[in-house]
């Protein structure tokens, strides 16, 4: 099973995102789950290496920079999440599926 965490600022809104994409993701036979945290436990998160791709949403990307050495030291992909990715609906749904997909 593939993990996959969201870094967003509070970790409420992604945690929505996160159970809906993994939702989607399992019913389409892909063995890939989907996490949230915030953007203040982003780093140490991401040095525990518990996670196969690091998700920055788009009103933290301006920790991307930080979160990305981060990753680096786990040899683990981190991307920036789109904004038409990332909306509770089953278009945004559909568009972090694909980008989960695309990167881990």
């Amino acid at each position: 099973m593939k993990k996959a965490l969201i870094i967003c600022a509070g970790g409420m809104s992604s945690s929505v995102i996160a159970k809906k994409t993994t939702e989607h993701l399992q019913s389409n036979g892909k063995e890939i789950t989907l996490d949230a945290t915030s953007a203040s436990q982003g780093a140490t998160t991401i040095a525990k290496d518990e996670y196969d791709l690091y998700l920055v949403s788009p009103q933290t990307k301006m920790y991307f920079a930080n979160l990305e050495k981060a990753a680096n030291k786990t040899n683990k992909p981190i991307v920036n999440i789109p904004p038409q990715a990332y909306v509770p609906i089953p278009m945004g749904i559909e568009k972090m599926a694909k980008l989960v997909e695309e990167n881990i």
